[in-house]
């Protein structure tokens, strides 16, 4: 596959000794948990790294104490091991607010900022619009003595906050409004994580960034297209305060995924209002939900390696990842059997002990090596793989009808047991003890319907939750609340499946119903499964969709 525009970027400056190695860094802010959008920025920051022989860190943006917590950096790195890399160094803004402070400082010496007492309303209403030239703050031309002198008062904590900030003074005429006079300071009177209660003004993150990067030696500062007006002052900063080396600023598009959420202020509110269960809440795009769930780290950064790197935002269904996510599973999940919505089976002609089966743990890969399944006179089966009127095309199990059981034998439905309201209770079946291994009935008729079942006496209940698409809708006005799909979460509470699924967290595919994985809320006592993702379903375009379906 021929490079992206970025590694062609990389590879030219390294050829033309614009660098003399490649430095990256992944800088997330420390106020939520990653999701699926940020494993894109993750594996393109180190694989160019890792590829062209350089390095990558990871820098946390704790530039706002009012919304960063201990726990969302350790999630972080825990985050980004889990997906398989390692960061050259762990580094903090923080660990520059001293110098930064020194270079604001510098700025106004240099007649290049100045404390401004505009309202945060004023700031933006002075900054005019893209057809509008910005007005003049009354205090950009205040003496720089002054405005240092009232940029010390601000950290010494004499003013409140929102009362002044510092402001780069650039060109409020500037066609690109990012241009024009950008706050770069604001008081917080909030202790820090890390820095306690030394500072009572912060950095904001456009001035705090490119100098991290250049104090840091980046070559490349890949970002995504929302920066990109932004690059201009990136580079003002730079050249202003940093002039070598000048890190070099790169804009790519984002990942946008339908029926998701990848705001982080729509996370928060999910998961502050008790909509999901928290930030590792399988039906959320976190990394940590989609760990939680059963997802890989190989199909996750498959689906960002097959998406590729472009400057065009595009818009992809969560359909795709499903794929990745298939085939990766295909290739590294064993083999099982389970019933999540069970139908008793009793087979009336079946007098012995039960009979031991062997049966491979992976149809297409040998190394998996082969298993036990118990056969015996109590059996369950899918409950939508047995119709009492069966409409045409429907070949599994339905009265006086021939079903084969996978890995065992060809059963026959002699009879439909019921309860007094007429809700069907168990079949009576009878077997064919001739047909194992897949030989046909004596009488040569073709049995076209295969289908799954477990033995009651190899069978352990548990708690299995099937998890569909956080919205309803693939995308929604973001000024409006997210249409959430209120069968994001369905919860069956009397499936049987192999206990042999319980022994390590691990995912298992359950034949003809799916991946799953043993959940973190799983004990001896209470076991429960999460559906990590369904098979591909062709029955789906005969019979509507139940939450237990199965594929024919």
């Amino acid at each position: 596959m021929a490079a992206d525009f970025i590694r062609r970027i990389v590879a030219a400056d390294l050829e033309d000794g614009k660098v003399a190695g490649v430095v990256t860094r992944f800088p997330p802010e420390p106020s939520g948990y990653l999701h699926i959008g940020h494993v894109k920025a993750i594996v393109l920051d180190f694989e160019i790294a890792q590829e062209f022989g350089g390095k990558c860190y990871l820098r946390f943006d704790d530039t706002n104490p009012a919304k960063e917590y201990e726990q969302y950096i350790e999630a972080i790195k825990k985050d980004v091991q889990w997906l398989g890399y390692r960061w050259a160094d762990i580094t903090y803004a923080s660990d520059y607010f001293g110098q930064l402070f020194d270079d604001a400082c510098r700025l106004i010496e240099m007649d290049k900022a100045y404390v401004c007492e505009l309202t945060p309303q004023q700031i933006k209403d002075y900054r005019g619009t893209l057809t509008a030239r910005g007005r003049d703050s009354p205090w950009r031309n205040r003496p720089a003595a002054e405005s240092l002198r009232l940029f010390h008062a601000m950290q010494a904590g004499h003013y409140d906050e929102g009362q002044m900030v510092l402001r780069a003074k650039i060109d409020m005429a500037a066609p690109n409004i990012s241009m024009r006079d950008p706050t770069i300071y604001r008081i917080k009177k909030k202790s820090h994580p890390r820095t306690g209660q030394h500072w009572n003004v912060y950095p904001l993150y456009d001035f705090t960034h490119c100098l991290c990067d250049a104090s840091e030696k980046v070559t490349h500062s890949l970002c995504t297209l929302e920066f990109q007006d932004n690059r201009a002052l990136y580079d003002w900063f730079v050249q202003t305060l940093r002039p070598a080396p000048h890190p070099r600023q790169i804009e790519f598009a984002r990942l946008v995924l339908n029926h998701t959420v990848t705001s982080k202020r729509r996370l928060h509110s999910l998961v502050s209002s008790g909509e999901v269960q928290g930030w590792d809440d399988p039906r959320l795009p976190t990394i940590s939900g989609l760990r939680r769930r059963g997802y890989t780290a190989t199909a996750l950064k498959n689906f960002c390696r097959r998406l590729g790197v472009t400057k065009k935002e595009s818009r992809i269904d969560f359909s795709v990842l499903e794929g990745e996510l298939r085939n990766d599973l295909n290739a590294s999940a064993m083999r099982t059997m389970g019933v999540l919505d069970p139908l008793q089976v009793i087979i009336t002609n079946f007098d012995r002990e039960p009979l031991s089966l062997t049966v491979p743990n992976h149809p297409q890969d040998k190394s998996f090596a082969t298993r036990t399944l118990k056969f015996a006179d109590s059996l369950f089966i899918e409950r939508r793989d047995f119709m009492a009127e069966p409409p045409r095309k429907f070949f599994r199990l339905a009265p006086k009808r021939r079903v084969r059981l996978r890995y065992a034998f060809v059963i026959t439905c002699n009879e439909v047991l019921r309860d007094a309201e007429g809700n069907i209770i168990a079949l009576h079946c009878t077997y064919d003890p001739d047909t194992l291994h897949g030989k046909p009935p004596a009488d040569g008729e073709k049995v076209k319907g295969i289908i799954h079942w477990i033995a009651a006496c190899d069978a352990q209940r548990c708690e299995v939750r099937l998890y569909d698409r956080l919205l309803c809708a693939p995308s929604w006005n973001k000024d409006d609340e997210p249409p959430l799909n209120p069968n994001s979460l369905t919860v069956l509470n009397n499936a049987q499946v192999e206990p042999r699924l319980f022994t390590q967290h691990q995912a298992w595919q359950l034949e003809r119903c799916g991946y799953f994985c043993p959940d973190r809320d799983s004990t001896a006592a209470a076991p429960v499964l999460n559906r990590i993702v369904t098979l591909r379903d062709s029955w789906a375009k005969i019979a509507p969709p139940s939450p237990a379906s199965t594929t024919p």
